[in-house]
């Protein structure tokens, strides 16, 4: 038994964890607007933006655990609609957050079979997300390489226990009521590692009978009408798709896997982060924080859609602020809060969106060039991080400091991405 890696590295900061852990677990496990399987699912969705196995693979767990369709796990081609229709905002919120418009909310919430609700939607966003930040704190922390998820085993547990940080502790003092709940409401509980293998197992079993049978008598159709071996291969080259689709498995040791390949997550796989400020074009208006602020709109706007998560992500922006950084300060030659608003201000910056009472000419002089490398990389595009990068940087800090960068890098873009969401959703509102 061991604590996973996100839960590891968050545990250098107890009180940003504990925190953490319960917006998570309000998101993933407590009443909101989306069943409970469609949540992990969108999950899985955001992560794979960023070819994040670590998380995929959780959630597809989760997703199990919460009873949903194992058929969905064969990509979004097996979704029903109105899930497939977030792709395009989970694409350009994981990229280029600055590109969301009100038509965008529109094109969803307009009235047809598969319309989203705004209160569906708001939980939808949030989940995004979290998630899209969290696969920059995984990649920029090396979790994607914890040995319980595939990856090469580069983090040592540290202390005995068995939780997925999906599900609420109170191991570090947690809250003993919010293990109660957690007992009480969770659908993680229900279903221990080994009966949930033997579960896809039988899954995948079934599937693949079925599918034999659908495919065998569609090849007589066709042999029928095109000749029997045109019928032949035409099967032959559908089961080594549905060979391909099925996730997870289980390997040959009897562990769960996931699929080699996350593509069937993802459309327009191409689509990534371009500069903001690119100078060869035009570019969209930047984001003046004067004018859409998380405190005077957001907040409000997300807790009257989707009851209580705007105290609970205030509190953790709040948090992750309030850490303690004298430090990393006092090494830089700074104050703690002028160090930390360097960082924060410094990854806004990157999605377009500026404070007028700040001189961003302190960020060149607070933040050295292998840091600012290392914050836009985890950033922009985590899956290009490497354990190596988060070894380099700053080898005189100590790994708690380093964890709190990746915390600022978290809440920062998490934070970004809210705001034009929900800046859209109030002009489409409007």
């Amino acid at each position: 038994g061991r604590l996973e890696a996100v839960t590891q590295q968050m545990g250098y900061h107890p009180q940003y964890l504990d925190s953490f852990l319960k917006t998570q677990h309000y998101l993933m496990h407590m009443d909101g607007p989306l069943p409970f399987d469609c949540r992990h699912y969108i999950a899985i969705m955001a992560a794979a933006r960023h070819q994040c196995r670590y998380l995929v693979n959780l959630h597809v767990l989760q997703f199990l655990r919460a009873g949903g369709d194992p058929q969905w796990l064969r990509g979004l081609d097996f979704i029903p609609p109105k899930l497939r229709n977030l792709n395009e905002i989970n694409k350009i919120l994981a990229h280029r957050p600055w590109l969301i418009t009100k038509e965008h909310i529109e094109k969803l919430l307009k009235i047809s079979e598969w319309s989203w609700s705004l209160a569906e939607l708001v939980h939808a966003v949030v989940l995004l997300a979290h998630c899209h930040a969290l696969a920059s704190f995984v990649f920029g922390c090396g979790c994607e390489q914890d040995e319980g998820l595939g990856g090469r085993g580069l983090l040592k547990p540290l202390s005995p226990g068995n939780q997925c940080f999906c599900e609420a502790t109170t191991s570090n003092g947690f809250s003993q009521e919010l293990l109660r709940i957690s007992r009480k409401r969770s659908l993680d509980s229900c279903m221990e590692l080994d009966s949930l293998r033997e579960h896809m197992q039988r899954i995948h079993v079934e599937t693949e009978g079925r599918e034999e049978t659908r495919l065998l008598q569609q090849d007589r159709e066709e042999g029928e009408g095109q000749g029997a071996e045109m019928g032949v291969q035409g099967g032959t080259e559908r089961r080594a798709d549905l060979s391909v689709g099925l996730f997870p498995l289980a390997d040959t040791d009897g562990e769960v896997t996931g699929a080699t390949n996350l593509a069937c997550y993802m459309q327009d796989p191409d689509f990534g982060y371009q500069d903001f400020a690119r100078r060869d074009e035009d570019q969209t208006q930047v984001f003046r924080v004067q004018d859409y602020s998380w405190e005077d709109h957001g907040f409000s706007l997300v807790n009257r859609l989707y009851s209580d998560i705007g105290h609970l992500l205030d509190e953790k922006f709040r948090m992750v602020d309030g850490l303690q950084s004298s430090a990393m300060a006092k090494r830089q030659g700074c104050e703690p809060s002028v160090f930390k608003r360097g960082i924060w201000n410094y990854i806004h910056c990157m999605f377009g969106i500026r404070y007028d009472d700040y001189d961003y000419a302190e960020v060149n002089q607070l933040l050295e060039r292998m840091l600012k490398v290392y914050i836009k990389t985890v950033t922009c595009y985590p899956e290009k991080t490497n354990p190596e990068m988060f070894d380099r940087f700053w080898k005189q800090f100590k790994h708690s400091e380093k964890v709190h960068v990746n915390l600022l890098i978290l809440e920062a873009r998490m934070q970004a991405e809210l705001l034009y969401a929900l800046q859209a959703i109030t002009q489409y509102m409007i």
